[in-house]
C-alpha cells in the first residue's frame, strides 16, 4: 500500500515527507485494519513532520484525522464488523492504570501513546 512517511523531519519546503510502498498491516487482536478514505491535516502533524515534536519512531506515517471503512478486524475484536465507517483520533492508547484513566481522564495519561506518532496514522491508503 502507499503511504507518506517522515523520513528527516525538516521544514515541510524540505519535504520532509516521502511516498513509500509498505505491506499492508494485519490487525493484532484487538485492532482493526481501516482503509482510509480521507485524512485532515492538523497543525500536530506538521510538528511532526518538521521537528518540532522529537521522533518517537523511524518513518512514522503522520495523520491522525482520519475517516475510513474497516477492512479488517483483529481476533478479539468485537466492537466494530468489515465494512463499518470509523474515524480514528489523535489519542491512539492509554495505560489504563494511572490516576488519570482511573478517573476517566485519559486524555491527561501520562504513558498515552498518539495516532500518527508513535503508532501509523492515516497518511496511507
Amino acid at each position: 500500500m502507499k503511504a507518506m512517511t517522515v523520513n528527516i523531519p525538516g521544514a515541510i519546503e524540505e519535504h520532509p515527507l516521502a511516498m513509500v510502498d509498505i505491506a499492508r498491516p494485519e490487525p493484532a487482536t484487538n485492532e482493526i485494519l481501516v482503509r482510509v478514505k480521507t485524512c485532515g491535516v492538523c497543525r500536530t502533524d506538521l510538528h511532526v513532520s518538521e521537528g518540532d515534536l522529537p521522533m518517537h519512531r523511524a518513518h512514522v506515517i503522520p495523520g491522525h484525522e482520519v475517516v475510513g471503512v474497516v477492512e479488517a478486524v483483529g481476533a478479539g475484536c468485537t466492537r466494530y464488523r468489515v465494512g463499518d465507517r470509523v474515524g480514528i483520533a489523535w489519542l491512539r492508547e492509554t495505560c489504563r492504570i494511572c490516576m488519570y484513566c482511573k478517573r476517566g481522564r485519559e486524555n491527561l495519561c501520562l504513558n498515552a501513546k498518539f495516532t500518527g506518532y508513535d503508532h501509523d496514522g492515516g497518511y496511507a491508503e
